[in-house]
């Protein structure tokens, strides 16, 4: 199952008919819609107990589907039913890592769609429909135009996550940290949510673009309409596939960079290590103070010339050495 939405939206409800908008949005006036047998579009916001009742008691929907228009976080799928299809369709919103989820009843009467919170891509279709008359050949139309307006917006979310990947590859050739590397993760589990939702919605239509499974009302011509959203769906999976290859490379090359400077600095202090190591056995064995040293080493001048001139030789020779085998 898919990660539900974080919280609910205020309940609302919108319905629009051949009319345009309704004022009163009750179950007297939706069954007064269904036995007039005129097309309609009711769009429930954050469902209530009341607007399951109405799913219930005034469309008669099948308790299957109730129970999966009830509980969010259903796998994207198309159930055919005697009068009526439900389909399950994902779409993104301004929390990338939870995608809005939308449950579509379809007939060839009316079209019923239920989320939890509000979906800004319905706003333009309810402003066009509002003006424009509902006609029975618009259900498939319609429904397309809903399922459109969802899968489209992926795209703005994997753009905006595309200059982020750039961005974040450049800050971690340039001087990588534990930031990125959390932004590296945050990222990758935003796309596993993206994987788990596209995916089957891709193969959902699939079927539906090539006949195997049909929509009350649909035609040929409406049928070529979602081979367009299974073409999307298609870039859209190859696009976020795509960038989990690229954050998998972000990381390689973030751990590859880090592994590079800690050994940069470990032959670094390795280094200073080795010089220091014969200058401390020379110190050692000088200052055990032999006869001759105590008898002939007495002014400053031969202190330079053999104590400190001695070390000065052993430390050239030590980087002489180190760049002839490559170390430095």
């Amino acid at each position: 199952m898919v990660k539900p939405e974080p919280k609910h939206h205020p309940n609302k409800r919108d319905l629009i008919d051949a009319a345009g908008a309704a004022t009163t949005v009750d179950a007297a006036a939706v069954e007064q819609r269904l036995q007039a047998g005129t097309f309609f579009w009711l769009d429930l916001t954050g469902p209530v107990e009341d607007d399951l009742a109405l799913l219930r008691d005034v469309f008669h929907f099948h308790p299957l589907a109730l129970e999966d228009a009830e509980h969010f976080g259903q796998r994207p799928k198309l159930d055919e039913y005697e009068d009526f299809s439900f389909l399950v369709v994902y779409g993104a919103s301004a929390e990338a890592a939870h995608p809005v989820e939308v449950h579509c009843f379809l007939s060839s009467h009316f079209l019923v769609t239920v989320h939890r919170t509000d979906v800004p891509a319905f706003d333009w279709i309810r402003g066009r429909y509002a003006r424009e008359p509902v006609k029975t050949e618009d259900a498939a139309l319609l429904l397309f135009q809903i399922v459109d307006a969802l899968v489209d917006s992926f795209f703005p979310m994997l753009s905006e996550l595309d200059d982020r990947i750039d961005a974040l590859e450049d800050a971690v050739i340039k001087k990588p940290d534990d930031k990125q590397l959390q932004e590296i993760f945050a990222m990758k589990r935003t796309l596993v949510v993206q994987r788990k939702v596209v995916t089957p919605q891709r193969d959902v239509f699939a079927r539906l673009s090539s006949g195997v499974v049909e929509l009350p009302g649909m035609s040929a011509e409406s049928q070529r309409y979602f081979a367009n959203v299974y073409d999307h769906l298609v870039r859209i999976s190859d696009l976020v596939d795509t960038y989990r290859d690229l954050l998998t490379g972000a990381m390689d090359v973030y751990l590859s960079t880090v592994s590079n400077r800690l050994n940069d600095v470990m032959k670094r202090l390795t280094i200073v290590a080795t010089i220091f190591m014969p200058l401390g056995w020379l110190t050692g064995f000088f200052g055990q103070n032999f006869a001759f040293l105590v008898g002939h080493i007495q002014g400053w001048e031969s202190f330079v010339f053999f104590g400190l001139g001695s070390e000065l030789v052993v430390v050239v020779l030590m980087l002489i050495l180190f760049r002839r085998r490559g170390w430095l």
